[in-house]
């Protein structure tokens, strides 16, 4: 079995802090209203924005229990994926220094949680033993 106790903390960390202070902010609405909608989700913007963040708490509690980490994990890989092409993609690699808001915190994520879905590498397999 697999330690992965110390990546999956920081990963429930990271999510928690991602979704409960836009939540109690009320910024998820503004989000969903105001950014969504205004690029094309409209009228389920709110929606989408309230998924997201509700897949992220649901996260959390699966990376804690240890339990689910494959879907949890395909469920955020396609968060940031999306992430990356409507919002931080035009605002190049960097989040801050070279530039602002770019892609490399969402690239970091993607790469923790292939790597708590797959442990082992995503081109290993087990061989059966047939006999």
């Amino acid at each position: 079995m697999e330690n992965t106790i110390l990546l999956r903390l920081s990963l429930a960390f990271i999510l928690i802090m991602h979704s409960v202070p836009s939540i109690i902010s009320g910024d998820i609405n503004s989000f969903g209203r105001d950014y969504l909608d205004g690029i094309g989700f409209f009228p389920f913007g709110i929606y989408v924005a309230w998924t997201v963040k509700l897949i992220h708490l649901f996260s959390v509690i699966f990376l804690l229990m240890n339990r689910f980490l494959k879907i949890t994990a395909i469920a955020n890989i396609l968060i940031f994926i999306v992430g990356i092409i409507l919002i931080h993609g035009k605002e190049g690699w960097f989040v801050v220094g070279g530039g602002r808001n770019g892609v490399e915190f969402s690239f970091l994520l993607i790469v923790c949680f292939l790597s708590l879905a797959f442990p082992k590498g995503l081109l290993h397999f087990k061989k059966k033993n047939v006999l």
